[in-house]
């Protein structure tokens, strides 16, 4: 519904805009440069979409090994001992713990048709506990949280669509939206914790929040003190080697339980191929209302005038062609990636503002998107703080990504 309104208001706000630099100003070419953008869009969108095939089909592929070779329940082991103190209303060995885990898990490595059934099972069985079926609970609202804060392993989706829209190492965004992602979750988890008065300096927590804390810590101060040249090197390298690794393990943990790791392969391939079509109406609508909304000058209209703001109290404003992204992001996946594609498209996938848009893109996911899914699911109607710790963890994903980008790319 909300994507309804702002992909209603480009075309509107386009067509105002239009009207007046054609009446006041004489401008008797913004509406054929109007249409002429909303066609090339549309040709770009298919294309695009269609391009993502091969290299969507690979990666789904491979994570279709890592699901079957049971990488999600490793994940889950790995990070049980944490959520069992983040989620202390839950009953010890209750399914809810477990389904929690294994959402989360499965969302860390992208595998978003694995996340979302998840997602929905975990709340249906905490509503179980629940006893205000109309309220939720304080388990609800950190899981709510945990997922909006977007924690992401490998951000295959960005990935891809920076290899066609021709970015020279589409993979060297990958560190950035770790470290960023990982600030939206910290302040999603402090956020809640402080809400519901979890004990932060529980000895397990402290070692799992402090241990991630100090190793982002360093790598952030390590790439502080080196040479543009050096973080760009280290962290090409160290991205592209990280993923190989990531796969290699999919690959050794489904020889070890026996899969057959090529069939697997096969099976997550044709789930690559039917999301890369199904994708080609989604992205067409949302490029062509962006393509008109900047044709007729209302998206140069709104980044001057926020860069003005940073701008007066003397800040570089190299970032702000990128926030429309992370203006969108909270409100729907299917609008930031837009926006981001038609970011990497005017100013190029490697451009600042484009691996920002990217990075931002990463960092966060769709907040209001999945308070209305989850919670709808089992009819909560009183949602108490849980919006406004996802838009906590939003806001400090979003500051982390522009620090972290200037530090990387500028």
């Amino acid at each position: 519904m909300i994507l309804n309104y702002i992909w209603v208001a480009f075309f509107l706000i386009a067509f105002v805009v239009g009207l007046v630099k054609l009446i006041f100003f004489g401008d008797t070419e913004v509406f054929t440069a109007m249409m002429g953008s909303s066609f090339d869009m549309a040709k770009l969108g298919f294309e695009i979409s269609l391009g993502l095939t091969g290299v969507m089909t690979l990666w789904l592929g491979l994570m279709k090994v890592g699901e079957n070779g049971g990488v999600i329940r490793v994940m889950a082991k790995i990070v049980g001992p944490l959520f069992r103190r983040l989620f202390p209303d839950i009953p010890k060995d209750h399914p809810a713990a477990g389904s929690i885990m294994m959402n989360l898990a499965a969302n860390m490595l992208g595998l978003d048709n694995a996340a979302t059934p998840l997602g929905l099972k975990a709340m249906n069985q905490l509503q179980e506990l629940n006893a205000e079926k109309e309220t939720a609970s304080n388990s609800m609202i950190m899981f709510l949280v945990l997922n909006a804060s977007g924690l992401t392993l490998i951000p295959v989706s960005i990935m891809v669509y920076r290899t066609q829209l021709g970015a020279a190492d589409p993979s060297d965004i990958f560190i950035p939206i770790l470290l960023a992602t990982f600030f939206s979750t910290m302040a999603g988890i402090l956020s809640v914790a402080l809400f519901q008065k979890i004990n932060l300096f529980n000895r397990v927590i402290l070692a799992y929040l402090g241990g991630f804390t100090i190793l982002v810590g360093t790598i952030i101060w390590y790439f502080s003190i080196i040479s543009t040249e050096q973080i760009n090197t280290i962290s090409s390298v160290a991205g592209n080697l990280i993923i190989f690794t990531i796969i290699i393990s999919f690959i050794g943990l489904a020889l070890i339980k026996k899969i057959n790791v090529y069939e697997s392969f096969i099976d997550g391939a044709k789930e690559g191929f039917s999301i890369s079509i199904r994708i080609i109406p989604y992205l067409i609508a949302i490029l062509v209302g962006v393509g008109v909304f900047r044709a007729s000058g209302a998206m140069d209209y709104l980044i001057n005038d926020i860069g003005k703001v940073f701008s007066f109290f003397g800040v570089n404003t190299d970032f702000v062609a990128a926030l429309p992204t992370a203006f969108m992001k909270p409100l729907s996946g299917s609008g930031a990636r837009g926006m981001m594609v038609d970011t990497m498209n005017t100013f190029g996938a490697d451009s600042f503002a484009g691996r920002l848009s990217c990075v931002f893109q990463g960092t966060t996911d769709t907040t209001f998107y999945i308070l209305a899914v989850y919670f709808g699911s089992v009819g909560i109607k009183k949602t108490r703080y849980a919006l406004t710790c996802g838009l906590i963890a939003d806001f400090a994903g979003i500051v982390a990504a522009v620090f972290i980008a200037y530090l990387f790319f500028h």
